[in-house]
């Protein structure tokens, strides 16, 4: 039976996760989606194969949240806005009795700190009220968690380390811009770097260096390129070394250009990537959100964007006594994620596992009362689903070393 969906958010993401849902009225039989400005709402709406509603919301506002759930009765809220956003929303859910989605872990806003100590402290509360909470529903996090969970289901008996690399091979034509939201992008890459080391059945520990010190060439497949690729930290980790405890070393590594590298450096030099309000002709602004305002808008550089992502996992570890290598990853096309939905693939790598994260709890295949990572169910049919809707998906065949 078809359910009903609250997304909250208009941004990139929300556009591709949006239209998506709405290509499953057997699974979104109604939708409506929510936003500060709900002009961007009614703008994604009519870009989709049937009608959206649209409503404005707060989502700081635990409150409006609320009444806004109750008046619309949703079976799921996807939240799809800020990461800052999240536990207002998950109040509101606890209080409403609602499931709840996300494809981000909860940052605050005066410390660019992310970790999921601040949702994980919710399970208790939403088991206790029989609903579920979803974390991460995006591809990293998210798909990325579940190659992990699928690997350590069908090619391994151990996973030992792993390895996420997040290549983005498309080109905006822009001087400098971010593919998703400035502000917790920049945020995101000069935090401090983490990766994890741990001995074999020991406890293990995040290792603290300083951002982007560590980097090295990559060769991705399919034709893709070969990247410069910096170890950084990312929220996969944290949850992943503790649902697969045979992990002793985890790490994350993204691309960059060195056009990006060189702008963001003296963007920090002049003191534009801080967080901590300034007074400026007497009104207090937080330069990075100033920055923000002024840096092209992630959702206007699908129409030049041009080239791939490659995004995956690899893994090593045993299977059956013998040491194994596996990698598992996905390719998608910034032009062909455009002519599809009107985004660019960075959008689409993200709003695509929103989608299918809703149709699996909304169809009962993960939903369970408590506060879950992706990793925590069956990792089969949302790999099917990454086949169907858009994302198909590929395994380099493991290799004894």
């Amino acid at each position: 039976m078809a359910k009903k969906v609250l997304i909250i958010g208009a941004g990139g993401v929300s556009q591709v996760a949006t239209l998506k849902c709405a290509m499953l009225p057997e699974v979104f039989g109604e939708i409506t989606l929510a936003s500060r400005t709900e002009s961007k709402c009614k703008a994604i709406a009519a870009r989709a194969n049937r009608p959206i509603k649209t409503a404005q919301v707060d989502a700081d506002d635990a409150r409006q949240v609320a009444e806004l759930i109750r008046a619309e009765k949703p079976d799921l809220v996807m939240n799809i806005a800020l990461p800052y956003q999240d536990l207002p929303i998950m109040d509101a859910c606890l209080e409403t009795g609602v499931d709840y989605l996300d494809t981000a872990n909860y940052e605050p806003r005066e410390t660019a700190k992310f970790e999921y100590s601040w949702q994980w402290a919710y399970r208790e509360r939403f088991a206790a009220k029989g609903i579920c909470a979803l974390l991460g529903s995006g591809f990293d996090p998210g798909a990325t968690n579940v190659f992990t969970a699928w690997m350590a289901k069908h090619l391994f008996d151990e996973i030992e380390t792993i390895d996420i690399v997040d290549v983005n091979g498309g080109n905006h034509g822009k001087a400098f811009a971010t593919n998703f939201n400035p502000e917790i992008n920049i945020r995101e890459v000069s935090a401090k770097c983490r990766h994890w080391e741990g001995l074999y059945g020991k406890d293990g520990k995040f290792v603290e260096t300083d951002p982007m010190s560590m980097h090295k060439s990559f060769e991705c497949p399919d034709g893709v390129g070969t990247y410069e690729i910096y170890r950084m930290y990312h929220e996969e980790m944290e949850s992943l070394v503790q649902n697969f405890p045979t992990i002793r070393r985890a790490q994350f590594w993204m691309s960059f250009s060195p056009s990006y590298l060189n702008h963001l450096q003296v963007l920090k030099d002049v003191g534009m990537t801080r967080i901590d309000p300034i007074v400026y002709n007497g009104v207090e602004i937080v330069p990075l959100q100033f920055l923000k305002a002024v840096l092209p808008e992630p959702s206007t550089l699908g129409s030049t964007t041009k080239g791939k992502t490659c995004i995956g996992v690899i893994a090593e570890g045993t299977k059956d006594g013998k040491r194994k290598r596996a990698y598992v990853y996905q390719v998608c096309d910034h032009e062909e994620s455009f002519r599809e939905v009107g985004s660019q693939a960075i959008s689409y790598t993200t709003g695509v596992p929103a989608m299918i994260g809703a149709k699996m709890v909304l169809e009962g295949k993960w939903r369970k009362p408590g506060v879950w990572n992706m990793e925590n169910f069956d990792p089969d049919p949302f790999m099917d689903d990454l086949n169907k809707y858009g994302l198909p998906w590929k395994v380099q065949d493991p290799t004894e070393y």
